[in-house]
Formats: structure tokens, C-alpha cells, sequence
């Protein structure tokens, strides 16, 4: 599906889609519980339908109805193909779910996942009683043993999240040492919040996690708060957005401060938040905790006045994308004056990009970014293969429409 984009106003508002963050981590949780749980969920995606298909996979019993999901957890263990798409979350956060539970497991993967590293996750599973075959389809075999994992902060930050849904079912104690610096640390965070919702106690320490073994997760009716991530490129259109906690754990909630720090107004009355955005100017932002937004602000920047520069962005190389260079090439192909370094962008706004044909790279956060700039280009936009939206916000062009957009699909 490609998307054609005629430039015009948006006002208006939206309600945020539910958090694809806290979603698979609610699931994941109910599953492993002793009894039912409901999840309060009013929107679900290719990546929430991935976690939620592994699940039943390996035994859970979940279904839908009028926005609210019942998960039945994990009573005879499984031993179907876990099929994960296209979803990273649901790979790293269920392969020491998986080693936890049974002695065989067999994962599979579509789009770039595949490509997508596992190291150090994979070494420190092996040194813990889990052998890896090479390559997709994935075999993985023994099961997961308690102890010390020592993992280098500055990767993925699922690979912690990981460790800390399975560790718990172990019979005895476990410690996740992080190696600083620590990044992504509020999706750590984001984690133990909704563990210990489900009864898991994970004590914190200085760069470490402890994990009592024996423990068993706790049925919960559970609402899962408004995405974020997703919600930023409205707020960035200049679009009213309700169903947004505005104290919330996401790291992603950073997208108003940095906006703010660009020039942006914000206005927070009731339930509604509303970003001004009509006298941006260029600043110096430090992608290290919000490698999701890069593409979002990238844009942002490309029509804001004077020089922005984003650093710490070199993980975005391991997205479903190479997103330094599908961010680059978008921009690139819209007219923005941006230049690509080893680790992030250099921008030179101007008031109005071109407009033109660009492609997706199969990637949701690029056809999103690319919408946005749609809308201070000259000319109409054209995304290619538009339909990787889905796999985090299904409903985005029917969102964008309803505030007067005017996306075509072809």
C-alpha cells in the first residue's frame, strides 16, 4: 500500500492509541500469572498481535472483546513454532520467557528481525544452561538457570526486560549486574513497574536488579495508559491529544520537554495536551534515552529555524530499519538540509520542505515522520509501502485524516 499526501491544515483532536510498551509487557505478565487477568487495551498492532500469538503459542488462552483483553495464563506448556513477526520486543522479552518455562523452543522471525543482534543476550543465556542454533528458524534448547547476568548497559535495553519476566520463576535467586552507562534505563523501569503490579518483587540497586526465585505472578485488571511514542507526532502537528499520563514511567514522555526546549508552548488543561509549534528554532538533543523519536524530531527540526544536532543516536542502525540512513533518505528526498554523522544528524531548518516521493524501508516510525514533514512540504508526498504502519498504529491514517489530512491510499 502507498500513501499519497496532499498538504493541508490539521486541527483538531485525538484520543492516544494504547502503549505498544506497556501492552506486551501487561500480556506477558497475565500469561505467566496463576489465574485470569483482563487488560484494558483499546487499540492492538502487528507487534501487540505478535506477543499476544507467542503467548497462546506457549500455552495461554487470550481473547478480545469490547476493548478488553481476558488472558487465561500458561497452564500445559506448549511446544509449537513461536512465530514473532516482525516484533524485537517479542523475541528479546519471550526467548528467556521461553528457556524459563520449557527445554525446547523454536522461534521465527519475518522482515530484518532476523538481522537483528541478540548478543549479549544470547551469551549470557548460554553461560546460564540454554544452547542457540544459528540463524532463523531459531532452536533454542536447556533450561534457563538462576545466578548472575552481567550485561553492558548500553544495549537493548529488552534484553534486561527480558531476564526480569523469566528469573522470577526460577527456583533460585538471580542478579542482572548492568555495565554503565546505562541507557534506555526508563524502559527498565517501565518493566519492574508492571511486575510488581503482577505481584514480582525486583529490588533495585546501584546498575543491578535482584530477583528472588520461587516467585509467582499475580493476576491483575489491568488498563494499559496511552502511547507516547505514537501520540508525538500529533502533539508535533500541533494536534490536541487526550488519554496521555502526563507523569507517566515512558521515556518517550521526554518528547515535551525537548520540544519545549525547541520553542514549542505546551498547554495542559484537563485531559487535552496541546503543543504550539508554529515558532520552533534548532537546539542541541541527546537521542541516548529516546532512540524511538529521532526520526520525529529529525523532521521537526528539518522546518524549525536555524541548526539542530542529534547525538547518541548510533542505535538506531539496529531498528527495523537502519534508521540514520532511512531518517537521512527520507528527509534527503523531502528537500530538508540534513547531514548524517557516525551517530546522528546535522539539520539546517528552512520553512518549507519540497515535497516528493519516499520510501518506508518497512518501517512505521519512517512512514509516521514522513506524514508529518508532509505537511510543510510544497508539493504532495508519496510514501511507499505506507502499510508498515501497522505494525504499531494501524488506525494512523484514519487519525491523520480525521483532523484534516488528506492521505490517499493507492
Amino acid at each position: 500500500m502507498d500513501v499519497v499526501i496532499t498538504p493541508s491544515p490539521v486541527s483538531g483532536a485525538i484520543r492516544a492509541i494504547a502503549s505498544k510498551s506497556y501492552a506486551h509487557r501487561a500480556l506477558i505478565c497475565a500469561a505467566l500469572a496463576d489465574n485470569d487477568s483482563f487488560i484494558r487495551l483499546n487499540t492492538v498492532s502487528k507487534d501487540i498481535e505478535a506477543t499476544a500469538e507467542c503467548l497462546i503459542s506457549l500455552g495461554a488462552f487470550i481473547s478480545r472483546e469490547d476493548g478488553v483483553t481476558r488472558v487465561k495464563p500458561i497452564n500445559v506448556i506448549k511446544n509449537e513454532t513461536l512465530f514473532c513477526n516482525e516484533s524485537g520486543s517479542t523475541l528479546r522479552f519471550l526467548l528467556p520467557v521461553a528457556a524459563a518455562l520449557k527445554d525446547k523452543s523454536v522461534f521465527t522471525a519475518a522482515g530484518k528481525l532476523p538481522e537483528r543482534p541478540l548478543s549479549p543476550l544470547k551469551e549470557e543465556m548460554e553461560r546460564h544452561g540454554v544452547s542457540f542454533s544459528q540463524g532463523f528458524p531459531l532452536e533454542i534448547n536447556g533450561r534457563l538457570q538462576s545466578g548472575e547476568y552481567v550485561l553492558e548497559g548500553n544495549v537493548s535495553s529488552q534484553f534486561v526486560s527480558g531476564l526480569l519476566f523469566a528469573l522470577p520463576l526460577l527456583s533460585g535467586d538471580s542478579i542482572i549486574k548492568l555495565i554503565p552507562p546505562v541507557e534506555s534505563k526508563p524502559y527498565i523501569d517501565m518493566t519492574v513497574e508492571v511486575l510488581r503490579q503482577f505481584g514480582i518483587e525486583i529490588t533495585e540497586g546501584i546498575n543491578s536488579y535482584s530477583v528472588p526465585g520461587n516467585q509467582v505472578y499475580k493476576p491483575c485488571d489491568y488498563t494499559v495508559e496511552g502511547d507516547w511514542s505514537n501520540a508525538a507526532y500529533f502533539l508535533a502537528m500541533g494536534i490536541r491529544v487526550t488519554g496521555l499520563d502526563i507523569n507517566s514511567s515512558q521515556g518517550d514522555r521526554a518528547f515535551l520537554e525537548i520540544m519545549h526546549s525547541l520553542g514549542a508552548n505546551i498547554d495542559y488543561q484537563g485531559e487535552f495536551l496541546y503543543l504550539k509549534t508554529d515558532s520552533l528554532h534548532g537546539g542541541n538533543i541527546n537521542a541516548k534515552n529516546i532512540p524511538d523519536l529521532v526520526p520525529l524530531l529529525a523532521t521537526v527540526a528539518a522546518t524549525a529555524k536555524g541548526k539542530t544536532v542529534i547525538t547518541n543516536a548510533g542505535r538506531l542502525r539496529l531498528k527495523e530499519s537502519d534508521r540514520l540512513i532511512s531518517t537521512f533518505e527520507m528527509l534527503k528526498g523531502l528537500g530538508a538540509n540534513i547531514e548524517k554523522t557516525d551517530d546522528g544528524f546535522i539539520i539546517e531548518g528552512k520553512e518549507r520542505l519540497d515535497g516528493g516521493t519516499v520510501d518506508s524501508f518497512n518501517d512505521h516510525r519512517i512512514v509516521m515522520s514522513a506524514a508529518v514533514a508532509s505537511l510543510k512540504c510544497d508539493k504532495e508526498v508519496c510514501i511507499k509501502n505506507a502499510i508498515a504502519v501497522a505494525k504499531s498504529y494501524p488506525a494512523f491514517f484514519e487519525d491523520f485524516n480525521s483532523v484534516g489530512g488528506n492521505a490517499q491510499c493507492l
